[in-house]
């Protein structure tokens, strides 16, 4: 296997970041808003279109694999003493196939869901993406490469969940570690404290096979307890890890999942002393546990510990009437559950369910554009130099961004001013209605929809003269 170097001074030059940066970091500290810009008196940001962010992510799943029936006999040498892993793996199928990656992709491209799908790039060491997968012909990996490409990578954010998700791989030869142990899996890696740049540098080489896939990632997946023992230097590997390999200019990772009555909302992870897009990685978790098949595929799903039928009960309920992220999590092997495809069928019964009661209210998007949204509402300075005229610096562009204005006169005449363009917002009868670049009254507010663009921006909100 080749090796994939990491580019330490690329990354820097990227970040923008000194060599000092891990010892400023401070996770779960990053979100506070006390030094962030402060919204002018009658001017609000809201969700995207007024609506609640849904999204699914799916661990475990890459192409063609079964990662359950390969996984257990690797988890069970390492973790003998585990009942978990004495399953009958043998009696599993080697391969979920395509035709349910077509069926369940198309399923969710017609529904408008959006999400996170993994590719593992070695999947438990059968085979690489970018070259051979023993087992399948290489036009059945290309195949299947091209299928995630076209079908998947429109509406879900690719991530490799590390090289393997079983074996640690020595980067230096591309062979797994000698022996397996729960030193050597990647669900446990690393079990001793390692710099950034090593931790970098394993993400950089999943990275760039997915890469080499025609692939693109704006983010990382953590295999099990991954980086745990670094878990204050893992948003700054993950940050040049991937603006290293794929240039993107504003990574992010999936690690955490929030329970009870923990925020989901994505946070910000700065990895320098400087709260700048330039420094900034975004840390987007999930707030369900797995209810469908499980990471195995075998066990009976839950549906309605997301949403039941009626849509009024149910974890997704819980934080759709919170009005914070929805992001259901669930393992690939568990939507195909061994060929039987009972979790799936439980998704569709949980999607359509949300659908019946909280189309209006709720908008599904991807974990990338999730993270964009929210760096956007905290980073960009809003300004209302008059009652008529709002301002906005935004470090980035941020579509469908939403803001609800106090209403201060009776008819209210939109447009966007962008250097010398004058933009007319379109007016749609109710907040159900908002489109991009549109507005609609309710309760006295209007709220606005618009392509946010970077730099500086202006809106003009009821002035017939189009003076301020």
């Amino acid at each position: 296997m080749l090796e994939f170097p990491f580019n330490r001074r690329r990354a820097l030059q990227l970040t923008a970041a000194a060599i000092t940066a891990p010892v400023m970091l401070q996770p779960h500290q990053l979100d506070a808003e006390d030094d962030l810009p402060q919204l002018p008196r009658g001017v609000r940001i809201m969700h995207p279109r007024g609506r609640v962010p849904l999204s699914f992510i799916i661990d475990d799943s890459t192409c063609l694999v079964n990662m359950g029936h390969f996984c257990m006999p690797q988890f069970a040498q390492a973790w003998p003493k585990r009942e978990i892993y004495q399953q009958p793996w043998q009696d599993w199928p080697r391969e979920i196939p395509d035709s349910f990656v077509r069926e369940f992709g198309t399923w969710c491209a017609q529904q408008g869901v959006k999400g996170k799908y993994s590719i593992v790039p070695y999947p438990a060491c059968v085979g690489w993406m970018d070259r051979q997968l023993p087992g399948w012909s290489k036009q059945d990996l290309d195949n299947s490469l091209a299928l995630v490409r076209d079908l998947m990578m429109p509406n879900w954010d690719i991530h490799p969940e590390m090289i393997t998700h079983t074996r640690v791989i020595d980067l230096k030869t591309g062979r797994p570690m000698e022996t397996a142990t729960a030193a050597t899996m990647e669900n446990s890696y690393p079990q001793t404290d390692i710099s950034v740049d090593q931790l970098a540098e394993y993400l950089a080489y999943a990275l760039r096979i997915l890469k080499n896939c025609g692939l693109q990632c704006e983010g990382i997946t953590t295999p099990g307890g991954f980086g745990n023992a670094v878990k204050d230097k893992l948003p700054l590997a993950v940050h040049q890890a991937v603006r290293d390999v794929f240039a993107s200019e504003l990574p992010h990772y999936f690690k955490y999942v929030k329970t009870g009555s923990e925020s989901t909302d994505p946070k910000l992870e700065f990895i320098g002393g400087e709260k700048t897009i330039s420094n900034l990685t975004m840390n987007v978790p999930a707030g369900t546990g797995d209810w469908f098949g499980s990471w195995e595929g075998v066990r009976e799903s839950e549906p309605d510990r997301y949403c039941n039928q009626d849509a009024t009960s149910g974890r997704m309920v819980e934080l759709i009437e919170r009005d914070q992220p929805a992001i259901m999590l669930c393992h690939w092997p568990g939507m195909y559950c061994n060929g039987n495809k009972s979790g799936f069928e439980a998704f569709k019964q949980v999607v359509l369910a949300i659908q019946s009661r909280f189309a209006d209210r709720t908008r599904w998007m991807k974990l990338s554009e999730i993270g964009r949204y929210w760096a956007a509402r905290k980073l960009t300075t809003i300004q209302r130099p008059t009652p008529h005229t709002i301002q906005f610096d935004a470090p980035l562009a941020c579509p469908d961004f939403t803001v609800a204005i106090d209403q201060p006169t009776a008819s209210a005449p939109l447009r966007l001013e962008i250097g010398n363009d004058r933009l007319p917002l379109q007016s749609v009868q109710s907040k159900a209605s908002l489109t991009t670049n549109s507005f609609a009254l309710a309760d006295d507010k209007i709220l606005v929809s618009f392509n946010l663009p970077q730099g500086i921006s202006r809106m003009v909100v009821g002035t017939d003269s189009g003076k301020d």
